[in-house]
């Protein structure tokens, strides 16, 4: 039979089989519904520490497709039993700080002690196309080969203060797939640390030598979040400098407020180029991590972030669902056009919108 002869008979609603008998009329193609998914081998696949099923389940908890938001809150509260067993540390710099080469000789080191480490990347994304660049895989490349560690680089996606909503997530899944170190890089100093601070332990602050003309530019807040200040690239000629440098902060911290209760932020120098001063940074998160714990405030503050979770949620349903609605959405453009026609005020606009 000619492909023309058999399109049309299929297109008519009848098919022929193999033999020339005519069959019931074919039923339209339908692509699997999100509900078809496998939860439970996706959840399994994710216990096992399978970075193929880690990735497939932060893709089905980034989807904006309804069916998979649902099983992947289905996935998650699955996996919730497994989560917690972590210490995440939140890493932000000045730019050219060198965030990504720490992180990739940090992780190296740790994987090497035993350790299975999670990098979640924060990326820029494009404020006029919602595109972005998602290169750290390509900037730790030796990491990103390590079968002890896991990239995922997350795009912002218009997020306020470039921090992926699903950050965090995708960090409760990481934990659940037994990394028990979490690494959350952010694009650079700006609004997205004060979002990473409240989702990770302990906050690693990056900056280069002469603090004095790099404060220029640095908000005192951002040194306020700091548990740990490294100063980075602490090699060749700069290494005397970093020690000056490490002095100048030291100093400084004296008159600033503790980021976390019971411990006092410090300075110190590295250098990933010759691998000095890496350890050091180990050193001083897992005296963090213990003298934390032991005041109780590493509990304390992880409710207190899951609490702030909560309630942002709340305020993401609620927009979510006022601009769901196709009748509020026309009404938006009408009243818009009023306020840009100066026929009403912005005040009187809203007025009538929450009418």
């Amino acid at each position: 039979m000619s492909r023309e002869k058999n399109s049309r008979r299929v297109m008519d609603g009848v098919h022929e089989t193999h033999d020339g008998m005519k069959a019931l009329p074919r039923k339209k193609f339908k692509k699997p519904e999100a509900e078809t998914l496998d939860i439970e081998t996706i959840a399994e696949g994710v216990r096992s520490g399978s970075r193929l099923y880690l990735g497939k389940a932060i893709t089905l908890l980034e989807s904006s497709n309804p069916g998979h938001k649902q099983n992947g809150q289905q996935l998650l509260n699955q996996l919730l039993p497994f989560t917690g067993n972590s210490i995440r540390i939140g890493i932000t710099g000045v730019p050219g700080a060198g965030k990504s080469t720490f992180i990739e000789t940090f992780g190296e080191m740790l994987t090497g002690l035993g350790h299975r480490v999670a990098v979640l990347a924060i990326d820029p994304s494009s404020s006029l196309t919602g595109g972005s660049i998602l290169g750290d895989k390509t900037r730790m490349e030796q990491l990103a080969r390590n079968p002890r560690a896991f990239i995922r680089p997350s795009p912002t996606a218009g997020t306020l203060g470039g921090v992926h909503k699903k950050t965090r997530e995708t960090m409760l899944l990481c934990e659940a797939a037994g990394y028990d170190v979490i690494l959350v890089e952010t694009v650079g100093v700006g609004q997205s640390e004060t979002l990473v601070r409240g989702m990770v332990d302990m906050f690693l602050l990056l900056v280069l030598t002469g603090a004095g003309d790099e404060l220029q530019g640095m908000k005192k807040g951002i040194l306020e979040l700091a548990d740990a200040i490294v100063v980075h690239k602490a090699d060749g000629d700069n290494a005397r400098l970093a020690k000056k440098t490490v002095a100048e902060y030291k100093q400084m911290l004296h008159f600033l407020q503790p980021a976390s209760e019971g411990w006092t932020t410090r300075p110190l120098a590295a250098s990933s180029l010759e691998n000095s001063g890496i350890p050091d940074v180990w050193e001083m998160v897992q005296e963090f991590e213990t003298t934390v714990k032991s005041s109780g405030y590493w509990k304390k503050r992880r409710q207190k972030q899951t609490q702030d979770w909560f309630r942002s949620m709340i305020t993401d349903e609620l927009h979510s669902r006022f601009f769901d609605d196709p009748e509020r959405r026309q009404l938006v453009k009408s009243l818009e056009k009023q306020v840009l026609d100066d026929r009403l005020t912005v005040a009187q606009a809203i007025a009538r919108l929450f009418e």
